[in-house]
Order: C-alpha cells, then structure tokens, then sequence
C-alpha cells in the first residue's frame, strides 16, 4: 500500500518540476525574443488559479492535473489576431525571424541540460556516498575474470584517469564498450586472494579490457553483472540467525562468518544466498569462522515452494552492507564534471538510439512513466542525493529526446526551421501538417512499445 502511494507521488515530483522547468526555457527566450507570452500554467488541464501580469499581460495559472506545464505564445496559426493592433502583432510568434524561432524551440531543452549541470555540480561538491571501486567478480568464466579481472580487485584508474567508486568506473567500461575501444584498468589486488582465486600476488597490476568478443546486448541493461562485475561484498557475516531456525539448531549465531557449504568456498553473502537456495533438503556441512577460530557443523535446508519452485533455506540473514566511498570534489572541478557527464550521458543516449533504430539494440531498452516511477521511488528511498541524480539523469533524457527530428518535438521544429534557413522560405503549411500527423503517429508508436515494456517488465 505505501509503494502504491510513493510510487506516484516520486513520479510527480521528479517528471513534474522538469516539464516545468523545460517550459520555462521557452518562456525566458521567448520574452527575451521579444515574443507575447500568453498564459503560463503549471499543470494541466482546467486552471483552478489564474493571475494576470499587469506590467506583461501574461496569465500564469494552477490546473488542475499536477503533471509538468505548458507555454502558451501569441501566435496566428492557433488564434485569430486579425484584429490586433500592429504593436501586438510584433509580438507574434511567426513574425520573428528564423533565428529567434530556433531560439526559442532549443531553449526548452537546453533549459533541462542546464538544470542536470546544476544538480550534478551540487552533488559533485557535496559527495554522495556509494560504492566504492572494489569488484566482486562472478565466476572462472565471465568476461571479466577472462580478461584478467579477480575478485577483490580495487579500480584505481581507467585510461590513466582515477577512479574511486563503482558508478565511475561503469561510465569507464560503458563508454569503452559502445565504442568498441579497449580499456586499461590499473587494479590494486589483494594479497592473498580470497577463496580459491590464488594468482600471482603483487600490489598493482594494469589489466586491459578488450571489448571485441563482448554482445552488444552486453551493454543494454545491467550490462555490468553480464560482464561478471559487481560491487565488492563483505565475507558472509551472519546479522540474523532466528532461534527456531535450522542454522540455529545446529549452533550458529549471529556474527559467524560463513566460508564454506559443502564443498562450495563461500566468499560472501550472494555466494552464501545462491549457493543455499539450490541445496536438497538432506544434511550439509557449513563451515564458519567465530571470534577466530574454525568451526564447523551439519545442517539440514528447509525446502519451501515459492512461486511454483522449490526453494532451501538454512534460516539465516547474511549482512550484504558494501564498502562505499564519499567522493566529493571543489565548484570549478564539480562543474567540468557535471558538464562532462551530462554530455556522455546525451552521446550514451544517443547511441543507443541509434542502435535501437538500425536493430543492433533491442526495443526493450525504450520505457515509460511506469519504469520511471518506479526507479524514482527506489532512488528516494536511498537518500535525497540519490533522487537528485535520478532527477538530473531523467532530465538529459527528456532534453535528448525532445531534440529528436520528429515532428511535435522541439526537434521536429528545428528540422523545419533549418530548412527554412536552406531554402530561404518557409516549410508550406500543407507539409507541415502531414509532417505533424506523421510525428504523431510516430509518438504514439514509440509510446506503446514504452508502456508494453513497462507492464511486461512489471509482469516479469
């Protein structure tokens, strides 16, 4: 019942503010445009609230559905200004000339490019806490492990560039692999290695990610666990051992440390969850480390039907807390971050629309309002700094997409306002309108593939 709430409510308050927000680059540019801007509405729908600037003749109103805005201009093509005077008529929309058009079309977007700038460079200054640099490396035959990654690895550096948490150094593979490149990583690897990945122990070693036998498919969707990389987990330490368990039965407490079922070594909680859930319920040893010393014992899983599938239980709540980093940097450092990740992250965009169009990628990396609340509501409940990068991320989306040359997009507009400086005159109206219905079409295409991936995605 809570998720049902919040979900919604997250949704608003991230999509909400950035339609707004892109509404307002219009409005700005259009008043410096010297263009009559006709009503203001934040919100949708029937307005619940109006007020009409005396000095600017603008009405901003509050509709009724709370779901971004909209900019409404004096222009001739929606109303009839037949009878406005000449002062007013040199206000309207299609009387400026192409440049200022284009001004104000491309203001919206990069109104929300602005906005995601503003919002990294405060969180780049502030810090956030999250992963840190350590790698968890799935299994012998994953391509990390393939290319020389071990477990326990820590990432210092990507191409000679430092690199201090986990989300920098996935922008490091992920700009790698989209362009087919290859990628050097100096590592700092432990000594000894943990649980049966005995190499050659030395203090650094630079390992080059080759990305020619990687799927493109690698790269759409948690690409990183594809690729046999994870965030670093603790040892299995156990933070939960209810007392009428099988665990407890058989003498295990909370704060053991799992290190082996069987003959499976345990390096951490997800080997402890996959490995137990796959037992049959008959005896198997658990060897586990207490204040020190080695311990053992024999316990019998606990089998119970979850979904149609057997699943075993031994009865225990390993701690999967991984190892962050606050990473936090000075205004001038925090802003040629900012800028340069939220130009990665449109070109990354870009690409992978590209992809999606000529059928490299797949149609269901293109989600709707449904996905998007829901990660907005997962990010909220991992902090405020969390929500923010969601916000600043969905932003460049929505500038990226709204500069698409599809008609009834801002980029649509420029397309035609382009070709107006090309040819010297304007697009005939007639064209226009097809190229809109077209557009439209177009959108509403696009729009039920997103919401068909958002239920199924639900579903799955």
């Amino acid at each position: 019942m809570q998720d049902f709430l919040t979900i919604p409510l997250f949704f608003l308050l991230s999509i909400g503010p950035l339609v707004i927000f892109h509404e307002l680059g219009h409005f700005w540019v259009a008043r410096l445009c010297g263009v009559k801007v006709l009503r203001f509405s934040f919100g949708l729908g029937k307005p619940l609230w109006t007020y009409t600037s005396p000095k600017t003749g603008t009405e901003w109103s509050i509709s009724r559905i709370p779901l971004g805005g909209y900019v409404k201009m004096l222009d001739a093509r929606e109303a009839d200004t037949t009878r406005l005077s000449e002062q007013d008529l040199a206000g309207e929309f299609t009387r400026q000339n192409v440049w200022k058009r284009m001004a104000i079309v491309v203001a919206g977007p990069m109104a929300n490019f602005i906005l995601a700038i503003f919002l990294f460079t405060c969180l780049l200054m502030y810090g956030i806490s999250e992963p840190s640099s350590k790698i968890r490396v799935s299994d012998h035959n994953s391509f990390a492990y393939q290319t020389g990654l071990r477990h326990g690895d820590r990432v210092v550096a990507a191409d000679d560039k430092p690199i201090q948490s986990f989300s920098e150094l996935r922008w490091a593979i992920l700009r790698a692999g989209m362009d087919g490149q290859a990628l050097r990583l100096k590592v700092e690897r432990p000594d000894p290695m943990i649980s049966g990945y005995s190499m050659p122990s030395t203090s650094h070693q630079e390992v080059t990610l080759s990305f020619k036998g990687a799927k493109k498919e690698d790269f759409e969707s948690n690409f990183m666990s594809k690729l046999g990389i994870d965030p670093f987990l603790p040892p299995a330490k156990l933070k939960e051992v209810p007392a009428d368990g099988r665990a407890a039965q058989a003498g295990i407490k909370a704060g053991d440390v799992i290190t082996a079922v069987g003959s499976k070594a345990i390096r951490d909680a997800q080997d402890l969850i996959e490995t137990v859930v796959a037992l049959p319920e008959q005896d198997v040893s658990i060897s586990y480390e207490r204040n020190g010393q080695m311990m053992a014992t024999t316990v019998r899983p606990k089998v119970e039907m979850v979904n149609g599938k057997a699943i075993s239980r031994i009865q225990v709540l390993p701690d999967g807390t991984l190892e962050s980093v606050k990473v936090s940097h000075g205004f001038f450092e925090s802003l040629q971050m900012a800028n340069q990740r939220t130009w990665e992250y449109s070109a990354l965009t870009l690409k992978m629309l590209g992809k999606i169009v000529i059928g490299e990628a797949s149609l269901k990396n293109i989600t709707g309002p449904i996905t998007i609340a829901s990660y907005a509501d997962k990010a909220a409940k991992q902090g405020l700094e969390y929500f923010l990068a969601f916000v600043a991320a969905i932003s460049i989306s929505l500038g990226v997409m709204n500069l698409l040359p599809i008609p009834m997009l801002d980029g649509g507009h420029l397309l035609y306002y382009s070709l107006e400086v090309l040819s010297g005159r304007a697009i005939p109206a007639k064209y226009l309108e097809i190229a809109q219905r077209g557009g439209f079409v177009v959108l509403m295409f696009l729009m039920a593939i997103a919401l068909v991936n958002d239920v199924l995605g639900k579903l799955s």
